[in-house]
């Protein structure tokens, strides 16, 4: 949701020439889960020396949209995991996400996703004004 670099032309071409994408690391890190709501935790992937997601990435702007994405997410009866990968997979040439759980709940959640696919225009909207604000 933060990096949507392919949207501008990638998935129309995937799509006219009938290829899929897979999306890689859709919910950024853990950043689009419920784990940074509060902070770094102790050993989460902000917390250590190594990686892509570091601490100075957990602005308050950016904390604040994770924020209202996921009240969001809430009133869609989704976990903010869940709306993200959703949301990734809303678009025709989207095939799969590739995401990196530790532990089994963490595919229970990413599962339970596809309980709730679709979006309304109010919704999609209502992202497009998070994301960009």
């Amino acid at each position: 949701m933060f990096n949507r670099w392919v949207e501008a032309d990638l998935l129309t071409t995937l799509k006219e020439e009938g290829i899929g994408c897979i999306a890689f690391s859709p919910l950024a890190q853990g950043l689009l889960t419920n784990k940074y709501l509060s902070g770094i935790p102790e050993g989460s992937r902000a917390s250590k020396a190594h990686g892509f997601l570091k601490p100075a990435h957990l602005t308050d702007e950016k904390l604040a949209k994770v924020q209202k994405l996921n009240e969001l997410a809430q009133s869609r009866g989704q976990t903010l995991a869940q709306l993200a990968l959703a949301w990734v997979l809303r678009h025709q040439a989207m095939t799969s996400v590739l995401i990196g759980a530790s532990r089994v709940s963490q595919i229970d959640d990413a599962v339970g996703a596809l309980k709730r696919l679709e979006f309304s225009g109010n919704e999609l909207q209502e992202i497009e004004n998070i994301l960009s604000s």
